[in-house]
This record gives structure tokens, C-alpha cells and sequence, in this order.
């Protein structure tokens, strides 16, 4: 039953993005002062907040192991934050290419742009930290804590264009403006293309955590063979 919802959901999220990238590439026009590099908002911004929900996601289920002792929670968490690394890596990778563009440049010190490359060095090295240890416990809870600090990070990612007035521009949707600094077309086919993501990065977290549950398994297997 499981391994079917993950195989539905991800040829909906299939379905969803391909009605996406034809409407994002051939029925929105081009941004008037940005031209066509504009549309690489639609990855760009949807991959940041993919990346901050997952990260949220995976605090709550490091508290739930420090409270709880279920290394349930603790292998959810671990594929959680796998998973936001590399939506974040590709938030800072799309940022780069359209800053090239637009400002002529690969990358600037700007207080967004450092606090999201720190927070991809602070949960890359939650992920190494992971390899490193092999008891489980020591591991789950240095790994919990680690995550309770990084998220602190990323917080500071969220509020930095509001806090700081630097190179990153402000904030441009409704829902965080209340305004409205973005054509509404675009804002829906931006909502649109995250619902899509978001839909990958849920399937990608399911088929994760199946495979950290395998390893457990096989871990513990391992140390009993070791004790006979």
C-alpha cells in the first residue's frame, strides 16, 4: 500500500510539473524588466521553501526523539533533512545563475546568500556527523541536537530580507507583502510549481526513510551477529 502511494504521488507530482513547465515556458510571457531569466523563480523560490518546511519537519521529529526515544523518528528526520539539503543546494545553485544575469554577478556576501550557504554546511555536516558515529543512540541525539541548533539558521534565512536591506531583494508575494509585488498569473504559476515540488520531495522522503529503515534493520542484525 505504501510503496503505491509513493509510485502515485510521484507520477502526479510528474503530471503536475510537466503542466507546469508548459505553462512556465510557453504560455507566461516574459517579466518586463528581467526578460526570460524570470522564470527561474519558479524553481528558485519553491526549492528555498521546499528546503524550510523540510528543515521545520525535521525539528519537530528530532524533538519527538529526544522526548520519545523512537528511532523511528530519529531515521525520518535523517531522510527529511537529506532531502531539504538538496533542495536548498538547488535554491543556491538557481539564485547563483539568475544573480549572473541580473546583477552581474555569481555570488555576493549578501546576509540571505550566507545565512542559506550556512545552513547547507550546518545540515551537511548533520549528515556527516550520521556516517561518522555508529552507535545508534550517540548518533540519533547528537544528531537531534544538531538539527535544534541548525534550524535556528534557518529562521535567520527566512527573516534575513526583512531584517537586512542588502543586495537579496524584499519579500515579492501576497502572502508574506499583502500586497502584491508580483503579477498574479505568475504568483499562482509559482504556487502551482511548489505544490509540484513539494509533492517530489514527499516521495523522495518516503522512499528514504524506507531505506533508513532497512539499514537499522540490518544494523541491528550486524550487532547481534557481533555479541554471539
Amino acid at each position: 500500500m505504501r510503496d503505491k502511494f509513493v509510485v502515485a504521488l510521484a507520477v502526479a507530482a510528474g503530471v503536475l510539473l510537466a503542466f507546469n513547465l508548459y505553462r512556465i515556458f510557453l504560455v507566461l510571457p516574459d517579466e518586463a524588466l528581467q526578460g526570460a531569466i524570470y522564470r527561474i523563480i519558479f524553481f528558485h523560490v519553491p526549492a528555498a521553501i521546499t528546503g524550510m518546511i523540510g528543515y521545520f519537519a525535521a525539528l519537530l521529529l528530532s524533538l519527538a526523539y529526544l522526548s520519545f526515544g523512537n528511532f523511528r523518528y530519529d531515521s525520518l528526520a535523517a531522510s527529511v533533512v537529506e532531502v531539504s539539503v538538496v533542495f536548498s543546494v538547488v535554491n543556491i545553485v538557481t539564485g547563483s545563475i539568475w544573480a549572473r544575469v541580473i546583477w552581474g554577478i555569481w555570488w555576493t556576501w549578501d546576509y540571505r546568500l550566507t545565512s542559506a550557504l550556512v545552513c547547507v554546511l550546518i545540515f551537511s555536516g548533520y549528515l556527516m556527523l550520521r556516517r561518522a558515529i555508529d552507535e545508534p543512540t550517540q548518533r540519533a541525539r547528537l544528531s537531534a541536537a544538531l538539527c535544534v541548533f541548525g534550524c535556528i539558521d534557518v529562521v535567520i534565512v527566512w527573516k534575513s530580507i526583512e531584517w537586512f536591506r542588502t543586495q537579496h531583494p524584499g519579500p515579492v508575494l501576497s502572502i508574506r507583502t499583502g500586497g502584491g509585488r508580483i503579477d498574479p498569473a505568475m504568483e499562482q504559476m509559482l504556487y502551482l510549481n511548489f505544490a509540484a515540488i513539494l509533492m517530489i520531495a514527499i516521495a523522495l522522503v518516503l522512499i528514504r526513510t524506507r531505506q533508513e529503515a532497512t539499514a537499522r534493520e540490518i544494523d541491528s542484525l550486524r550487532r547481534i551477529a557481533n555479541a554471539a
